[in-house]
């Protein structure tokens, strides 16, 4: 299924900001991080002189309850040309969840233990973020997904993510059975602790974990994994990005859960379906352009880094 003219649209418009084009940054801080503090302020000092305005905002939770707070309008107004992230991937998937209904292109210094989505290493921020001023910046478009609880019909939930969707059991032992359907199609019921629906993003995180394959960020695929399945057999499968997926919780022996990007938790009960589809609109994450995307798995998942080469007449 080729993508409609108006993703297409989207995807060609996700480009990095051109010289001149950021005037208004605002830097959003995970304080309790260790050195954030200490480049917050040296950050702040160096932005003086190259862009016209610099906001912060100390508690990316709190950005996001008060953006959600906002009505769409005013969640529009005075929006800055450059988000700047201090922190880790939970620090970053918070500013993206802020700004969900208005993307802004978004750069993630790396405090935290991985480092997928905040990939930029703090050693190299200044280069970094110079070429992001300068228009040498890497825009990498980030597919979404959006779960709509479709029966019953009076709950109305509708949220975004942009890492993963996911049906899981609470704290209760005990598992679940859940029914998947892909575009009208069943495929199968999983006896499971939970089913994971994750983007090429979101396919290094809780999927990866739990057995999933990698996808890289350009890709577009949504990857269906399950939790701890009762059956052996059961195997993580990559799905057309367009397919339109449901969840259907048939069996519970506890509270069940749906929970986008570990950050937004509601509770399902037996009966209920779930449909999770593509976001018409990428999301326009930053990256600097020197960072090798091997080196980003090597580093992150601690693989190793010794070079076998053969010799001339091997």
């Amino acid at each position: 299924m080729p993508p409609t003219d108006a993703r297409r649209a989207s995807l060609e418009a996700l480009l990095a900001p051109r010289k001149g084009d950021v005037r208004s940054v605002l830097i959003a801080s995970d304080l309790l991080k260790s050195g954030v503090r200490e480049l917050r302020r040296e950050l702040a000092q160096w932005l003086e002189s190259r862009v016209e305005r610099v906001s912060f905002h100390d508690d990316v939770a709190a950005l996001v309850r008060d953006r959600d707070e906002l009505s769409d309008a005013d969640a529009a107004c005075d929006l800055a040309d450059l988000v700047i992230v201090l922190g880790g991937d939970g620090a970053m998937l918070g500013a993206v969840r802020a700004f969900a209904s208005h993307p802004v292109p978004t750069m993630g210094i790396n405090f935290g233990r991985v480092g997928f989505l905040a990939s930029t290493p703090v050693s190299h921020w200044r280069e970094a973020l110079h070429g992001v001023l300068e228009g040498q910046g890497v825009c990498e478009p980030r597919m979404r997904l959006v779960a709509s609880l479709v029966k019953p019909a009076e709950r109305g939930l509708e949220s975004i993510a942009l890492n993963e969707v996911l049906v899981a059991r609470g704290t209760a032992p005990g598992m679940l059975t859940l029914g998947l359907s892909v575009g009208g199609e069943w495929v199968a019921d999983y006896r499971a602790d939970g089913l994971i629906l994750a983007t090429p993003s979101g396919s290094t995180a809780h999927s990866l974990s739990a057995g999933g394959p990698i996808l890289f960020p350009s890709m577009l695929g949504l990857v269906v994994t399950p939790i701890c399945p009762q059956g052996l057999s059961y195997r993580p499968i990559v799905l057309h990005p367009d397919s339109s997926v449901e969840v259907l919780v048939k069996e519970s022996s506890g509270d069940t859960l749906l929970v986008l990007d570990g950050q937004a938790f509601h509770p399902l009960r037996v009966g209920e379906l779930v449909r999770v589809r593509r976001h018409e609109h990428a999301y326009p994450l930053l990256a600097w352009s020197e960072l090798d995307p091997y080196r980003r798995l090597r580093d992150r998942l601690g693989w190793s880094e010794t070079r076998y080469r053969l010799s001339e007449g091997d």
